[in-house]
């Protein structure tokens, strides 16, 4: 199934430098990719739509990815970094330098991961003595998340009127107006980052199953969970530092993954490879069949992750009560 997750990725690549207001045949896109296209062709799939796809895969990829730890983790399938908090504290430590500092791209991404770390502390230390999994955790980290969204509220109230409709436009999620500038810093990340939460891959399947049992398979579990958290924490800080908080691709692209593959571990690289799929498929469908309105893509994944969120949240009930 992996296999179809690539060809599906590469039928939306296909479609979305093609299609839109400026339909380009596919000589034209791989002209203008090595060089040879013309000016018109060269702008259109260079300047505009290249860019914007480049950081819908990187981005979906790094919060499927930090999802995927996090659920594992927990072994709790809300245990994804929007439900928990770590996106909101991501996006509080963007927007105090947006609105406090007037920072640079470079210094909101420093500031989300900031955020995010300091959250994900926050939540640790609370739920530090009943052990980090499972119900607890998951709703210690709604708790923490709701205050953040008071404090990202306060931050706007506090700005002036462009800086306020500047955030408010960035909280909402999306990937319009997205350059190389920010393809190259989610890019970055992600190739330092993924192959780091791949390498970790084999000791979250052996936390996976208990520490008792990772401990006893000579895992160092504190360790290995830090590690682990550190890197879906910051996976997920830098992918809302570039858009903004996209809800729900964290908390549905591990799972569909691995209804997909039927695999019983972590599974993070069809995971990263749904979660680009995902984002970059809903990027496409606001660009196209909304147009010329171009919605921002956070709207569509909330639209459909809320709706997955009460089907999952019913679901899990009726596990309880077996």
């Amino acid at each position: 199934m992996t296999s179809v997750l690539v060809v599906a990725l590469v039928v939306i690549t296909g479609v979305t430098l093609t299609t839109g207001d400026f339909e380009l045949s596919v000589g034209e896109v791989l002209r203008a990719l090595a060089g040879n296209g013309s000016g018109g062709a060269d702008f259109i799939v260079n300047t505009l739509r290249m860019p914007r796809l480049v950081t819908a895969l990187c981005v979906g990829a790094a919060l499927a990815v930090s999802g995927a730890v996090l659920q594992s983790l927990t072994r709790n399938a809300l245990g994804s970094p929007d439900i928990i908090g770590f996106t909101n504290g991501s996006a509080t430590g963007a927007l105090v330098v947006i609105v406090v500092f007037h920072g640079s791209m470079t210094q909101i991404a420093v500031g989300a991961l900031i955020g995010g770390l300091a959250t994900a502390v926050v939540v640790y230390l609370l739920v530090f003595g009943g052990g980090m999994q499972g119900f607890r955790l998951v709703v210690m980290g709604i708790g923490v998340s709701a205050l953040l969204l008071a404090v990202n509220s306060y931050l706007i109230t506090r700005a002036s009127w462009q800086e306020a409709l500047e955030a408010q436009a960035w909280l909402i999620g999306s990937l319009g107006n997205r350059g190389w500038d920010h393809a190259i810093a989610i890019g970055v990340a992600v190739a330092v980052l993924l192959p780091l939460a791949f390498g970790l891959a084999g000791r979250l399947s052996m936390v996976e199953m208990g520490d008792d049992t990772a401990t006893a398979l000579g895992v160092d579990v504190a360790r290995s969970r830090v590690a682990l958290l550190f890197v879906s924490v910051a996976l997920a800080a830098f992918g809302t530092a570039v858009t903004g908080p996209i809800w729900f691709i964290a908390l549905a692209a591990p799972q569909v993954a691995r209804k997909l593959i039927r695999s019983p571990g972590p599974g993070l690289v069809p995971a990263a490879l749904m979660g680009a799929v995902m984002l970059a498929g809903s990027d496409l469908a606001v660009q196209r069949v909304f147009s010329p309105a171009l919605l921002p893509v956070g709207t569509a994944t909330g639209t459909i992750g809320g709706l997955y969120l009460i089907w999952l949240l019913v679901t899990e009930s009726r596990k309880s009560r077996v």
